[in-house]
């Protein structure tokens, strides 16, 4: 028997599910086809193995992540055992609290989630049609 067939393999996808940035591996491997995760700066196919000391780089919305690899796992569990994969970078860290920061400051008049309500579509029509 080969030793590198007993080997598991881990996927990017796979990982991204595991460490809890993705909900699903469908969405994590979206994000890694449309380019919205680097590993070591380079876009990569959701097949990609990873190996302990990678970099990746993850854009999930405005919300950006810059990891280092320390452990792999295929398995998706409890929170803190996600947080044992990897190590968010200091200038990722202030970047996302900067980032949110900034997003509270602003707060945005329309904010859509999802399908407008009744009441919504109905003042969406008073400003078109420039009613007060």
């Amino acid at each position: 028997m080969r030793t590198e067939e007993n080997i598991e393999k881990f996927r990017v996808d796979k990982w991204l599910c595991a460490a809890r940035f993705f909900k699903t591996r469908a969405l994590a491997s979206d994000a890694v086809e449309c380019g919205h995760v680097l590993v070591n700066q380079e876009r990569v196919k959701p097949a990609r193995t990873l190996s302990l000391g990678d970099t990746l780089f993850i854009r999930i919305g405005q919300r950006q992540f810059t990891v280092k690899v320390l452990g792999l796992s295929n398995r998706r569990g409890p929170a803190s055992e996600a947080q044992q994969l990897y190590l968010e970078t200091d200038e990722s860290r202030q970047l996302r609290e900067s980032i949110a920061a900034r997003l509270k400051a602003d707060p945005q008049e329309f904010r859509f989630r999802g399908r407008p309500t009744k009441r919504d579509r109905r003042e969406i029509e008073r400003l078109i049609k420039g009613k007060t």
